[in-house]
């Protein structure tokens, strides 16, 4: 009989892997643990069950745009599976978006949220998207003074009833650039007391949402100046109608092929001011905040998820006398990729509380800092992880994993979006050095680094020498760069990727502290001196020869 091998199979990745049982142990009080536990353990037989199939079933019934009826009207019709609806439905019941806001498990609720997320997202067909721009929408919503959008909106976004639960989009890009929102053009114009948006919005996921927040330019009628401001808008009116927005196209892209993006035209859309005139690159913060946090968690759950098919195939797959699973160079491939899929988690879980912290009005001014600093850094670190991580997994697999009907290849197509959206890793390297300027935000890092690598068990004599020369070296080229701030830019992205390592050092050995399991013990250990040393940039004249090799 010819030889037929045999598939990897999908792991209840909570009831059946104690490290996020622990996980759960470590981060929230003991009060919080049960409640925390057990919707976890019942959400995480689903996600590799029937929320699977529904995620597998999104993918391969992709969206189609039906721009006219047959009569000629412009209709703009976004045709979706009943995949991505019964998604939807998921998202709602399961409280994707709600359980951050019930806090039912008080601070701890972000915390919750979150890790449920990190399961949902490998089997979400990318719904986590739009429960993202959700999530952010609610929170600026929560804490505006415009009791309009406020009273509509929030009854919607935090439902658990499907049938009454609304997600948003986040319409920030444009032609003229992504990051950049100085060059937006879109425009607000004030008629007969209403704002109205002209302009086209480039790049528009979740178009299939019911409210969007998005960026335009007004002019303040008291003082003449023009200035960007956030705007809600209802995306359609009750009778599913668009609210005088035209469908361009529907974006083609290498990944996330069964959520929507489309390209938009504004032609006069009924919009409400959220947050005052002038004021909307400080308002969308708190969006993105929220949908970084959202990015650093999906991309940790494609690795968690990844990591587990890799484990589990390498059980089943010989070669040469044995299961891969059993050759030493596979074992060290695995334990090292491991090792950062664990940082990973800690990294999301300890930001996560701290979120919690500050949305309740808990945290302390340090644990504000930390937060501020260490968000665009999570997201990029995690982000170009997961590229790497996923493409080393994916490899795991030999042959099966570039063939499209394992279901392997979509994960690999699908990751490099998380080093992209909601900011490069260049352009956050960029955000955390202007966060860096603020005063007392490093100073608040620095020190509370300062004192947990001070505080390492005395097995982990070494890893704390490593660490604190690390910290050194971040002070000398702050020191060094001083007010130069090409140099600082030019080392940026080494900067952030040494703090995420120096971070998720921190947050490991404190794990292994606790539970005094060997595993986690050699896991830190690993991850630690697997930092490579940075190199900084300290030479202008290195900067100008390579600008003008690379462009002269």
């Amino acid at each position: 009989m010819a030889f037929i091998q045999e598939d990897f199979t999908y792991q209840d990745l909570f009831s059946e892997n104690t490290y996020l049982q622990d996980v759960v142990s470590h981060y929230a009080p003991q009060q919080y643990q049960k409640n925390i536990s057990d919707d976890l353990a019942k959400f995480s037989k689903r996600v590799c069950s029937d929320v699977l199939a529904m995620s597998q079933k999104a993918e391969r019934e992709e969206p189609v745009w039906v721009p006219y009826d047959p009569w000629g009207k412009k209709i703009d019709d976004i045709l979706m599976s009943d995949g991505w609806l019964d998604l939807h439905r998921v998202s709602a019941e399961e409280g994707i978006v709600a359980t951050a806001y019930e806090r039912k498990s008080g601070e701890y609720s972000r915390f919750h949220q979150l890790l449920k997320l990190m399961l949902f997202h490998p089997s979400s067909a990318y719904y986590s998207c739009p429960l993202a721009m959700t999530d952010g929408a609610t929170r600026v919503l929560e804490l505006c003074q415009e009791q309009g959008p406020k009273d509509l909106a929030l009854p919607h976004l935090l439902s658990r009833d499907p049938d009454v639960f609304w997600t948003a989009g986040q319409w920030m890009t444009e032609k003229t650039g992504g990051s950049d929102l100085s060059r937006t053009e879109t425009v607000a114009e004030l008629e007969n007391g209403t704002y109205r948006l002209y302009g086209q919005k480039w790049f528009t996921s979740a178009i299939t949402a019911n409210i969007t927040m998005t960026l335009a330019r007004t002019i303040d009628p008291e003082s003449g100046k023009e200035g960007l401001t956030l705007f809600f808008v209802r995306i359609r009116d009750d009778k599913g109608q668009l609210n005088n927005i035209d469908v361009l196209r529907l974006k083609e892209k290498l990944g996330t092929r069964a959520m929507p993006t489309a390209e938009l035209e504004l032609k006069g859309c009924e919009a409400t001011m959220i947050g005052g005139h002038g004021k909307g690159v400080k308002n969308i913060a708190t969006v993105l905040n929220i949908s970084r946090m959202y990015n650093a968690v999906c991309a940790t759950g494609v690795m968690y998820r990844l990591h587990s098919l890799s484990r589990d195939y390498a059980t089943k797959r010989e070669a040469f006398g044995k299961a891969i699973g059993q050759h030493p160079l596979h074992v060290n491939t695995l334990f090292d990729t491991q090792t950062i899929v664990n940082a990973s988690v800690h990294l999301i879980s300890e930001l996560a509380v701290l979120m919690g912290k500050v949305e309740v009005g808990e945290a302390t001014e340090e644990e504000s800092h930390i937060l501020r600093i260490m968000i665009p850094v999570a997201k990029l670190w995690t982000g170009k992880r997961a590229v790497s991580v996923v493409s080393e997994l994916i490899e795991s697999f030999g042959g099966a994993g570039y063939i499209e009907d394992t279901g392997l290849p979509i994960y690999l197509r699908d990751t490099q979006v998380l080093s992209i959206w909601e900011g490069t890793t260049n352009i956050l390297s960029l955000d955390a050095l202007r966060a860096l300027s603020k005063p007392g935000i490093f100073e608040s890092l620095r020190k509370n680094l300062g004192m947990r690598v001070s505080s390492f068990p005395t097995n982990f004599s070494a890893e704390k020498q490593i660490l604190n020369s690390l910290l050194t070296q971040c002070d000398q080229w702050l020191e060094g760069c001083g007010q130069k701030r090409s140099l600082l830019e030019a080392g940026g992205r080494q900067f952030t990727f040494v703090l995420a390592h120096i971070y998720c050092t921190v947050l490991l050995v404190e794990f292994a502290a606790k539970t005094q399991k060997t595993r986690d013990r050699v896991m830190a250990q690993r991850f630690c001196h697997n930092i490579e040393a940075p190199d900084f940039i300290e030479d202008q004249a290195y900067l100008d020869l390579a600008r003008e090799t690379l462009f002269s």
